[in-house]
């Protein structure tokens, strides 16, 4: 057996060498770009793998519990540009309708991260790597093993109801005037309004499109709809007041989505 040493490398060492080998980390794994410039900065890589789905890879040559929310920001701006992804790399034969990756590579993981990893609804892998030299050769040569993320307990089936969304706001008049405002949206367009309570929130739609999110807290309640802008924003009410400045936004939202 050949005699080897472990090496260090730099990260766009690392990154070259996934580039050249990206299917030593997986079998049917394909580079794509690296280095792209998106808002959120520059990606590190971008693969393909042998099911279609695109990879966002996320690489850090030292253990750094910061990648996973650097990685996340990645594969959110792909998830939300998934179709302009496909048709920039239409060569790659990414499938827009599979699940996207988020891998995540570094010499070693934290158990901070690995528990974090677990609670996201993300199709996340963790892979460890080393890199090796072997004697009498300059050649470089990265071995990968994965990392399982543990499998969170299975929550507990939870039925929503709108009665129990007005009873988490401990305030009497915040608690009255959600309730109230609940019976008068459907007169707003008869028969077109679906109100639905949902996780931690109520969801109000016009003929099948969501306008607008009603969302409890203890104290208040949030209204969740577009602005005089067109741009998501939230809106705390603490009083009729605070609703009666909003209800023509809101009704106006409700039109725009009906049409």
């Amino acid at each position: 057996m050949k005699k080897y040493r472990q090496v260090e490398l730099a990260e766009s060492q690392l990154e070259d060498l996934i580039r050249t080998g990206a299917e030593l980390i997986e079998d049917g794994l394909k580079y794509i770009d690296h280095q792209k410039i998106i808002d959120k900065g520059r990606m590190d890589v971008l693969m393909v793998d042998s099911g279609k789905s695109i990879v966002v890879a996320e690489l850090k040559i030292n253990e750094d519990d910061n990648m996973l929310f650097q990685g996340l920001d990645y594969y959110d701006y792909v998830s939300t540009n998934i179709d302009a992804f496909a048709r920039i790399y239409k060569a790659s034969e990414i499938d827009p309708t599979k699940s996207i990756r988020l891998m995540l590579i570094a010499p070693s993981f934290s158990q901070f991260l690995i528990n974090r990893c677990k609670w996201i609804d993300a199709n996340i892998s963790l892979f460890m790597f080393k890199c090796i030299k072997f004697e009498e050769s300059e050649e470089v040569v990265p071995v990968f093993s994965e990392i399982t993320i543990p499998t969170p307990p299975e929550p507990i089936e939870e039925k929503y109801a709108i009665e129990d969304r007005l009873a988490y706001i401990t305030s009497p008049e915040a608690r009255m005037i959600l309730e109230d405002l609940i019976a008068e949206i459907p007169n707003w367009k008869k028969d077109k309004i679906f109100i639905e309570p949902i996780k931690y929130s109520i969801s109000v739609k016009v003929s099948g499109k969501v306008f607008m999110y009603l969302s409890p807290r203890r104290d208040k309640f949030i209204v969740e709809t577009y602005n005089t802008e067109g741009k998501w924003s939230s809106f705390p009410i603490n009083s009729k007041d605070d609703l009666d400045g909003i209800v023509d936004l809101m009704k106006s939202n409700m039109e725009k989505k009906y049409k």
